[in-house]
C-alpha cells in the first residue's frame, strides 16, 4: 500500500473488500464469521464455529456491538 496509512476509525465510506480482509489476518482472530455477497448478488457465508448457536452468538454480539457504535456516534 505504499505510504498509505489505514486509519481505525468509523467511515460513512466503503472499505474494499481486500483490506477488511487484511485487517482481520492482522488481528489473529480465533474464531470469524465471513457474511457477503457475490458479484452475481448471491448470498456468502461462512464460519470456522462448527456449532451454528455459537455462530449466531457471535453473530447477535457483533450486531449489539454496531448498534451501541451507532448509538456512541450521535
Amino acid at each position: 500500500m505504499g505510504n498509505v496509512v489505514i486509519l481505525p476509525v468509523v467511515t460513512k465510506l466503503d472499505v474494499p473488500v481486500d483490506r477488511v480482509l487484511e485487517g482481520a489476518t492482522a488481528a489473529n482472530l480465533t474464531e470469524v464469521v465471513i457474511i457477503g455477497t457475490t458479484e452475481s448478488g448471491e448470498e456468502f457465508f461462512a464460519g470456522s464455529r462448527a456449532g451454528g448457536p455459537d455462530t449466531l452468538w457471535m453473530l447477535e454480539r457483533a450486531k449489539l456491538r454496531l448498534l451501541r457504535t451507532v448509538d456512541e456516534a450521535e
